[in-house]
């Protein structure tokens, strides 16, 4: 005859009197270990004692209770790109996360994609941040920052084509990468240039503004700009470079580094002689880029990193009576190789 098994007793999660228990001390001094309080200072011997117990119980603060007992959260909110492929590179929002984390801050991204700036920021305020660090295409209004602002945001930082009056705004022009391409193939005696336009959405967003600053930079030149769609596969890229001499173009931004590679991938296979017929720029610098030949021209876009926009955010959210201010956070320069 069979036994039903009994059902496995639920624990109950363990508490800091439990870790004062096992290490000997009072609730307030596992409160100020682990929470790291710099106004009291507690023994080397005393904090080890009392990582080790909770270690052992498998003790975490409770961060909403914390958030109660100081009178605010330690949550920055980072609004998640809409598109992969966004203006920042993984490796800078990896080193942007893991400051703010060494700074004591707790991460939520949260997933913007269909709200709109005020209703996002709406969004966002529910969770009562300490800050909001826009770095998607989601960005608030001057009416979403006060919102932020009254639901106790600190600091409220944007990063976009232009800034937003209340918040710290980083501003990305992306028209300086085009023009800067476009410049270098001027400079090359380059008259007849296509821009390559993605059809990624998110992608696309930041080509517009590239294409047109292409097409300022080679306005007083004499010269030709066309925009050239095409999605990031290889048929497209193959029927682009099947077609190419009857556009009668001799060179191509290719809006960065990847679709360059693949641009030129199939121009050379459809016998385009790279840069002889047709100098190819991309943008980004990537490594795989200076391992082809010929080697890729490029745009080496430079922006602060992600450490210094953790300590921007820290420094705001210290001093939240500072103005809020617009700064500059990219350059572009162009690197000239094989390519172009």
């Amino acid at each position: 005859m069979s036994q039903t098994p009994e059902p496995p007793v639920e624990r109950s999660a363990p508490t800091s009197a439990d870790v004062a228990r096992l290490a000997g001390v009072s609730r307030a001094t596992v409160s100020y270990v682990l929470n790291n309080t710099p106004a009291v200072r507690i023994s080397e011997p005393t904090r080890l004692r009392v990582r080790a117990a909770a270690e052992e119980l498998g003790y975490v603060p409770h961060a909403a209770a914390r958030s109660l007992r100081a009178g605010r959260t330690r949550t920055v909110v980072v609004p998640t790109p809409g598109h992969p492929g966004g203006p920042l590179p993984g490796r800078f929002l990896d080193d942007f996360e893991t400051e703010l984390r060494r700074l004591e801050y707790t991460v939520v991204q949260y997933g913007s994609t269909g709200l709109d700036g005020d209703e996002a920021a709406r969004a966002w305020a529910e969770l009562r941040p300490v800050a909001v660090v826009c770095l998607g295409e989601t960005q608030p209004t001057r009416h979403g920052v006060r919102l932020l602002r009254r639901s106790g945001a600190r600091a409220v930082v944007t990063l976009g084509p232009r800034g937003t009056e209340g918040a710290h705004s980083l501003v990305m022009d992306q028209r300086r990468i085009g023009a800067c391409a476009a410049a270098h193939l001027l400079r090359r005696g380059r008259r007849a240039i296509g821009v390559v336009l993605p059809e990624d959405p998110g992608a696309a967003r930041l080509a517009r503004p590239r294409l047109e600053g292409a097409r300022a930079a080679a306005a007083g030149a004499g010269a030709r700009i066309a925009p050239l769609p095409m999605a990031y596969e290889e048929e497209p890229a193959a029927a682009l470079a099947a077609r190419w001499r009857s556009l009668e173009l001799d060179a191509v931004y290719a809006y960065d580094d990847a679709y360059a590679m693949l641009l030129m991938r199939a121009l050379q296979d459809e016998g385009v002689d790279v840069p002889r017929e047709t100098a190819v720029v991309g943008a980004g610098d990537l490594l795989l880029g200076r391992l082809l030949r010929p080697r890729l021209s490029t745009v080496r876009i430079d922006t602060m990193s992600g450490g210094d926009l953790a300590g921007l955010v820290d420094r705001a959210v210290r001093e939240p009576g500072a103005p809020a201010r617009e700064r500059e956070l990219m350059a572009a320069r162009p690197v000239h190789r094989e390519s172009s």
